[in-house]
């Protein structure tokens, strides 16, 4: 086990190396000079021509990359916060920190003191419906699964399919229209304060409903599919000979064994509720990591897109190696090499 995990650990650090290096390369290459792009487009051309010998712009990608990845890891100081460059750039931190991802000229402060907020905010809208997609999915998949082709099937299959064809923002709109134009019990937007008078367990109720709705249906189709494979296999059939109820068969030996399939899909959605919530974040106004690295793409702010995505790998990442695991606990036959 020590030695699967210390491979897996490996694979994790050059996958975001590599990540990183495309990263970089492809904002180093878009228009624009790279003190541009760091300083913003009201910087005057002085301080670009002062931060560009500050960061020997002209030197190869690779070297540059390298002064970057040595910033990020704390082997060098920050060259943006020397203040001979005179932009008064500065970071509590200081300028020399494991985990120094620059400063965001969007919001003129460290990137550290924006993502992180955000990115909490946003953990707390996936987790929460996460908490609701899990057991919908499992419960719709098994009834669909249990009686393949019955009524009950198709009804729960019909529901499943209509939630997950309406995109996030048809669903938005509907549900704005419903709970805040016509019956207003609800706020249309979710700023995370109690300023327009809304308490933020109700500011958080519209958004995680449209992600449910979205999401829920294709996981529970996943493993609709996994239990109707797993209903016919011999064991099972011997269950019911043996006299087992339906319950007891279902979640003493169906269940475990269908969940093996789906478990990747489960995880694949952390991934998209961290990263892929720019629809519901952006309608709703809420204050979230998809929100933030739009407005970093429109803005230009390379430090923040270059940070969100080192996250966003390292979120997957981190998931795929919790789904080796979840295999190994789910199915007991699958060893580690």
């Amino acid at each position: 086990m020590a030695k699967f995990l210390l491979k897996r650990l490996v694979m994790m650090v050059v996958t975001m190396l590599c990540a990183s290096f495309l990263v970089f390369a492809v904002c180093e290459f878009t228009p624009g000079s790279v003190a541009r792009k760091s300083l913003g487009p009201y910087a005057t051309q002085q301080q670009v021509d002062l931060l560009s010998e500050k960061l020997k712009a002209n030197d190869p990608l690779v070297v540059r990359y390298g002064r970057w990845l040595g910033v990020l890891v704390g082997a060098i100081p920050d060259p943006l916060q020397d203040p001979d460059t005179g932009l008064n750039f500065s970071d509590p931190r200081g300028a020399q920190y494991f985990g120094n991802f620059g400063y965001s000229t969007l919001n003129k402060l460290p990137v550290n003191d924006v993502i992180w907020d955000r990115l909490g905010n946003t953990a707390i809208l996936a987790g929460l419906a996460f908490l609701f997609i899990v057991p919908l999915s499992i419960l719709f998949g098994i009834l669909s699964g249990l009686k393949e082709g019955g009524k009950l099937d198709r009804v729960l299959s019909v529901i499943c399919i209509t939630f997950t064809s309406i995109p996030e923002f048809a669903s938005s709109v509907f549900l704005v229209t419903l709970f805040v134009i016509l019956w207003p019990i609800l706020p249309g937007t979710s700023p995370l304060n109690s300023d327009g008078g809304w308490p933020i367990g109700y500011q958080l109720i519209l958004p995680v409903a449209v992600l449910v709705i979205y999401d829920f249906g294709y996981v529970a189709r996943m493993i609709r599919v996994s239990m109707i494979g797993v209903m016919e296999r011999p064991y099972i059939r011997t269950a019911i000979l043996k006299g087992m109820s339906t319950r007891q068969v279902v979640l003493r030996h169906a269940l475990r064994n269908a969940m093996i399939a789906p478990f990747t899909v489960l995880l694949l959605q952390i991934n998209f509720l961290i990263s892929g919530v720019v629809v519901t974040e952006l309608v709703f106004a809420y204050p979230g990591f998809g929100r933030l690295i739009l407005d970093a793409s429109l803005f230009g702010d390379i430090a923040t897109l270059e940070a969100a995505t080192m996250i966003t790998v390292a979120i997957a990442v981190t998931t795929q190696l919790l789904g080796d695991l979840g295999y190994m606990l789910l199915d007991p036959r699958i060893r580690v090499k």
